[in-house]
């Protein structure tokens, strides 16, 4: 019974890690996903103004997104590391 508990808590905490891993990427496809569609206003090569412009109104989480992440700025490695759990 103790080996099946403490076997349970392992499983856990590697589903935990994951999902908080899982959780990071999307958040950044979103931050590259946003900066595809907006890319012109820093230079980047940008898809056609049509398709870009019918995809604004779906993109209001992602644009919000990208202007938190614009204004917080922070240390994507160190994020990812943290949340690996690299000292």
């Amino acid at each position: 019974m103790v080996i099946k508990n403490w076997i349970e808590r392992l499983g856990k905490m590697h589903r935990d890690r994951a999902l908080a891993l899982t959780r990071l990427e999307c958040a950044e496809l979103e931050n590259v996903f946003a900066l595809l569609l907006v890319g012109s206003f820093i230079g980047f090569p940008a898809p056609p103004s049509f398709i870009a412009l019918e995809l604004m109104p779906l993109m209001e989480k992602e644009l919000a997104i990208f202007g938190r992440r614009a204004y917080d700025s922070k240390d994507m490695l160190g994020e990812l590391l943290g949340v690996m759990g690299v000292d």
